[in-house]
């Protein structure tokens, strides 16, 4: 199943979000169904059979185009923080070990999770810009990243338990000032600007990927590929991910965890290739979907 949150064209106004499932060129409008969750976040919370009985309430919603409708992040202020993950693909740790922006650790692969937060005000949804122009050094560049998220919440996690606690999946766009990232050390103001987390189109529920292992995640800069890697060549898996945080920070229903982006990002060229004002970075998950964004 594919849960968006959405508005319709015909509205004049993106303020009126409403939950929906998308079937094809169609949206299930939940928000017309009585006793429908009216929110991702609430649909993160329902119990174990809420799957089901989500599904059933899907077949009793209106239908209307798909074309007809604004896609908008899945959590467009999520609750906490976004947990995220750094260095966790081989080749990029690598990649970003030699560009000479890592100012955090002397390691190439690191030896434990390298976890970091975005906070909510970074997130944007499919088709909104990405506010470039917000970073005075010019260095803006792009992550494209699975992104987990929690359903039934929880501490001390093991990591043979850890997928039974995963609602589903979105992508997110790890948009980062390279130079405020190793200027600060600290990643959070790097990556933690206003509208640097374009998030979505969807949330894919986990029944759709029992092994998430096999999705495929690609990254194209206006048209030309830059990322294309399958997520079983992550360093630490997302049953570790679970675990390592959960062990230390209890998971809540709605929290996302972006997985760490792979090779090809900007920096890894020379020189540089960063963002520019009217760039457009599409990312795509097969079973999610895409997330595009332009540059401003």
């Amino acid at each position: 199943m594919q849960l968006v949150i959405f508005s319709q064209k015909t509205d004049n106004t993106s303020k009126n979000k409403r939950l929906g499932a998308v079937e094809g060129d169609l949206i299930a409008d939940l928000s017309q169904v009585p006793g429908a969750p009216e929110s991702m976040a609430a649909c993160c919370a329902l119990d174990s059979e809420g799957l089901d009985r989500l599904t059933n309430l899907v077949a009793q919603a209106p239908r209307l185009a798909l074309a007809e409708a604004t896609l908008h992040a899945p959590f467009p202020r999520p609750a906490r923080n976004i947990f995220c993950v750094g260095k966790n693909y081989h080749e990029h740790a690598r990649e970003f070990a030699q560009s000479g922006f890592d100012a955090s650790a002397k390691e190439i692969v690191p030896e434990a999770p390298v976890i970091f937060t975005k906070p909510p005000s970074a997130v944007i949804g499919p088709g909104d810009t990405i506010p470039g122009y917000l970073d005075p050094t010019s260095s803006v560049d792009y992550e494209g990243e699975l992104t987990v998220v929690i359903g039934k919440g929880g501490r001390g996690i093991s990591r043979e338990d850890a997928l039974d606690h995963v609602f589903g999946y979105t992508i997110i766009n790890d948009v980062t000032s390279r130079h405020l990232q190793h200027k600060h050390r600290q990643w959070v103001i790097g990556k933690g600007i206003d509208g640097f987390c374009p998030m979505g189109p969807a949330v894919m529920t986990a029944d759709e990927a029992p092994d998430p292992r096999k999705l495929h995640l690609r990254t194209w800069v206006n048209g030309d590929l830059r990322q294309d890697v399958s997520v079983a060549d992550l360093i630490f898996d997302i049953p570790t991910l679970i675990s390592t945080i959960s062990a230390y920070i209890t998971l809540e229903p709605g929290d996302l965890i972006a997985t760490g982006t792979p090779v090809g990002v900007g920096l890894g060229f020379n020189p540089p290739k960063f963002l520019r004002k009217g760039d457009v970075v599409r990312i795509e998950i097969g079973g999610i979907g895409v997330l595009e964004n332009q540059v401003a």
